[in-house]
């Protein structure tokens, strides 16, 4: 480090020397300019640097921005590869809640895409429902823009690390990445991960230092903690070479200086056009394209979505449907897309280089390739990295089966799980111990949860028993995934939070304050296994203040045991209703899920038990009618009973415990299997 601050310190003289630009306003913010300074003032030896990192000064958007990144990759001339220089292939990745989707309207209406007078709600890209809900990216979605005859393919994709699989395979459609990254966190944990892959696959990448008009916002921090990420992930010498654009979604202003915004983005724009390279193609080569994504619409059945590696696709050609294990079929594409603005437009050609959408191929799956009917060969198979957490899917055995579910066999179950398999790469489902169970594995406990409501608003009903970690054996030594944690709480919070993640195995790798706000920025390195039901003993400690992130690091040796919930089950003692003289007995021991006029069945979990170990109440016990009149009738005041979401549920809920999902209800359960274990 000491002999890269030495270099940077002499990298910083002729940078400010007369002759270094002929450009009189310099962009003061480059990374490696920020990080000169940050050494310089730190007073480390003048050494010599083993390792020179080349270092480009960006001039004004007024003139052109020129790009290390982009000198060296157009250069790349190989073979029979060219590049196409109409069109650009972009990601816009980042970590949760940074501002991407909300970026990406902006783009989109300063391109002109929607008419004067049309009206458009928020988050344009967010179109499934349960992303307008919960207010995060689930799904990646392809749209396009034209910014001076450049055709800009751009493709929104989720910042929730459990959704990584989407992130891994839309990687493989682009040339560059815009690195959304907040101006006040800074780089967080789902921002190292997108930016690690991005890098393995070689791609250039425009860092947007977004929310700058934040109160607190520190972008020279934000910038220099970037380029430090970008080093500890071995980027190249070109690619730590970035270009740095500040920019205000929301606001829809970009610039290449903190305090010098545009009145638009037209800085973000010249500097993807300028810095990432058009789609490396072989242009006169055989027909490959590889299915990426996958789609369905109920007239046009299943469309494959992917980037036209080579050749040119047309609409009724027969053609080629490639596995990665060499087996081959034929098919005919009968209709054939391409995005133009916000919409799929029908194209009678598709050259290489652009991204499209294929009809009329039924069985098609991700990851196969669209090839020449004659000379077609497979292009390399995606891959995504294994899942970390499982979790059993079996049909409702309780009382109050069939009431609300349309799909309650096991086979209508089996069918939907398999059929979650076709588009969801980082999702694995295999039959269970009986019949009627399924053992589906993701990512973390948010990739299947989000699954679990998709299917409840189909209509399916089923259980799902507690999430467990899936553990490794490697030289007969037990191997357990760990996850770096992140957690932003006040600092009259931290104490608790500490104590907390400790006890759940947790070793503290970091500890900085953040920005002007007073709070403190957490990182712990922690077992899978202590985050499952984490979230919401860190918002109850800290009064709901506190913000957890997680990514997954790797595997290493088994932690040992650890508890999880200290408390026990209040669980209704016969099948009835709920009566309010019942409750407020019921409420002093523990607090309640439910209120008054409720049907319950016995072995259901109806409470949080004040102690250790589970208690059978009875919460449907009436009032005895007697002969003896009192002149007031008593009062009966009750809490206001847990409102649990299908999250909650699943995070609660211990070994010998189930979540009941029907259309209209969640509820949690005793494991009759399990009937006679407690703690």
């Amino acid at each position: 480090m000491e002999m890269a601050a030495a270099g940077f310190c002499k990298a910083k003289a002729p940078f400010f020397s007369s002759t270094s630009s002929p450009n009189p306003k310099r962009n003061t913010s480059s990374p490696l300019l920020l990080l000169t300074n940050h050494f310089c003032k730190l007073g480390f030896p003048s050494l010599s640097l083993t390792r020179s990192l080349p270092f480009h000064p960006t001039p004004n958007i007024t003139t052109a921005v020129k790009c290390a990144v982009s000198a060296e990759v157009d250069a790349v001339k190989t073979g029979q590869y060219t590049r196409r220089e109409d069109i650009r292939n972009i990601a816009i990745v980042a970590h949760v809640d940074h501002g991407k989707t909300t970026l990406v309207d902006s783009m989109l209406k300063q391109a002109k895409v929607f008419r004067d007078n049309q009206v458009m709600q928020e988050r344009i890209m967010d179109s499934n429902d349960l992303e307008r809900e919960r207010g995060i990216t689930i799904l990646s979605k392809n749209t396009s823009i034209t910014y001076k005859d450049t055709k800009i393919n751009i493709i929104d994709t989720p910042g929730h690390s459990d959704f990584g699989g989407e992130v891994e395979r839309i990687l493989n459609m682009v040339e560059g990445v815009l690195l959304v990254v907040d101006s006040v966190e800074g780089p967080m944990p789902q921002t190292r991960f997108v930016l690690k892959k991005a890098l393995e696959f070689g791609l250039s990448v425009v860092v947007v230092v977004n929310k700058i008009d934040r109160p607190s916002a520190r972008p020279e921090y934000v910038v220099n903690s970037t380029f430090e990420l970008f080093i500890e992930l071995n980027a190249t010498d070109e690619q730590c070479d970035f270009q740095v654009v500040y920019a205000s979604g929301i606001k829809g202003k970009a610039g290449l200086e903190p305090e010098n915004l545009a009145e638009d983005l037209g800085p973000l724009f010249e500097s993807v056009v300028r810095c990432i390279p058009g789609p490396r193609i072989v242009k006169d080569g055989a027909l490959q394209m590889l299915a990426t994504n996958i789609d369905y619409e109920e007239h046009k059945g299943r469309i494959a979505i992917g980037r036209l590696h080579s050749g040119s696709l047309r609409r009724g050609m027969e053609v080629k449907i490639c596995t990665p294990d060499d087996s081959c079929r034929f098919a005919r594409v009968s209709e054939l897309f391409v995005y133009e603005k916000f919409f799929r437009v029908s194209a009678d050609t598709v050259e290489a280089g652009d991204i499209c959408a294929v009809c009329g191929i039924d069985d098609i799956q991700i990851g196969e390739t669209i090839a020449d009917r004659a000379t077609g060969t497979p292009l390399p198979a995606i891959k995504v990295e294994e899942p970390t957490v499982k979790m059993a899917f079996s049909i409702n055995t309780s009382p109050f089966v069939g009431r609300e579910g349309k799909y309650v066999t096991s086979r209508n179950l089996r069918d939907r799980l398999y059929r979650e398999l076709e588009r969801n790469l980082a999702m694995k489902v295999e039959d269970g111990e009986t019949a009627d169970t399924f053992v589906v594995s993701g990512r973390g406990t948010l990739h299947i949860t989000i699954l679990i409501e998709n299917m409840r608003r189909e209509g399916f009903e089923f259980m799902v028993g507690p999430p467990k970690v899936i553990n490794k054996k490697v030289n007969d030594k037990l191997l357990e995934p760990y996850e770096i944690a992140t957690v932003e709480v006040p600092e009259e919070h931290m104490g608790a939070v500490v104590e907390l993640l400790g006890k759940r195995r947790g070793l503290m790798i970091d500890m900085q304050g953040l920005g002007s706000e007073g709070t403190n920025l957490l990182r712990y390195k922690i077992p899978t296994r202590g985050l499952l039901g984490l979230r919401n003993a860190i918002l109850t400690a800290s009064r709901g203040t506190a913000v957890l992130n997680t990514v997954f690091e790797n595997y290493e040796p088994w932690a040992g045991e650890m508890s999880t919930r200290d408390l026990g089950s209040l669980v209704a003692f016969e099948d009835g209703t709920t009566t309010s003289y019942a409750i407020s007995s019921a409420q002093e021991r523990g607090q309640m899920f439910l209120g008054p006029g409720v049907e319950v069945y016995k072995g259901q979990v109806i409470g949080i038990h004040q102690r250790s170990g589970d208690l059978a109440v009875n919460v449907c016990k009436k009032k005895a009618a007697t002969n003896i009149r009192s002149n007031k009738e008593q009062t009966v005041v009750l809490d206001s009973p847990l409102d649990l979401s299908l999250d909650d549920c699943i995070e609660y809920i211990q070994e010998d415990e189930l979540v009941e999902v029907t259309p209209l209800s969640i509820r949690m359960c005793k494991n009759p299997k399990l009937a006679g274990k407690r703690r």
